[in-house]
């Protein structure tokens, strides 16, 4: 990972607070364009924090976010609804049927999503597109995890954020998903930043990853880094012993 490589976020001297209580401590870095970016740390770390900036929910309290080439302070708020897809461990569905689901972006927008292209996006996240019209309450939590993110690329979004999506699922739920998560990678060649406590998960899917510690960014880099990690902090939490 080098300052050569196409960028799609990149921070300069971020600091967050929360009233008094810093949260981000001088962040400076970037996210590779059309790569996998994982993000690991311990609770606490700032990890979902960092997120929040990254797509403008939050502001920092000194600092400049800088997503595809521009200040994020210059994108209207739909603009940048439009560059993030947004994912969570809790995939929270509307009442209803898988359609109403994937349309709400679009109802957001005074738009309408066509059923043809719902389709098309539950046969990208390899979603049977017959259960368009299926309760989402009579899916199994990898599927409502899968309507998720076909739900997060309604708007054609050229940068996902996925936050421990895969925590509460099963192995086998889990495995599907993160081979999910690459193909549409080297498909649309979106950037994916994903945070996740599973390490194995992080070497797994990550082209590179950010250790995050304390509200600071100890070391990033290409994902073998958590293999052969320089700093001693980080060499302490690949063992284990930092929780």
């Amino acid at each position: 990972m080098t300052s050569s490589d196409p960028v799609a976020i990149k921070f300069k001297n971020v600091n967050y607070s929360d009233g008094k209580l810093p949260i981000l401590k001088n962040i400076n870095g970037f996210f590779p364009k059309a790569k996998i970016t994982t993000i690991v740390g311990p609770s606490g770390a700032g990890k979902t924090t960092l997120f929040r900036l990254c797509n403008g929910l939050i502001s920092p309290s000194s600092g400049e976010t800088i997503v595809n080439e521009r200040d994020i302070n210059y994108y209207e708020p739909t603009q940048l609804r439009r560059t993030f897809g947004l994912a969570l461990q809790r995939a929270t569905m509307l009442r209803g049927n898988v359609f109403k689901n994937l349309s709400m972006p679009r109802i957001l927008q005074d738009k309408r999503l066509h059923k043809n292209e719902a389709k098309e996006l539950l046969n990208d996240v390899g979603l049977d597109p017959n259960i368009l019209e299926r309760n989402v309450k009579d899916l199994s939590g990898g599927q409502r995890q899968k309507v998720s993110i076909a739900r997060t690329l309604v708007n054609k979004p050229n940068i996902l954020l996925l936050d421990e999506i895969t925590s509460s699922l099963d192995q086998v739920s889990q495995l599907d998903i993160e081979t999910l998560i690459k193909q549409l990678n080297e498909k649309y060649k979106v950037t994916i930043i994903w945070i996740t406590h599973n390490l194995q998960q992080a070497r797994s899917v990550g082209d590179y990853t950010w250790v995050m510690m304390d509200g600071q960014l100890v070391e990033s880099g290409e994902i073998s880094l958590l293999h052969h990690p320089q700093h001693a902090k980080v060499k302490r939490f690949i063992k284990g012993e930092v929780e």
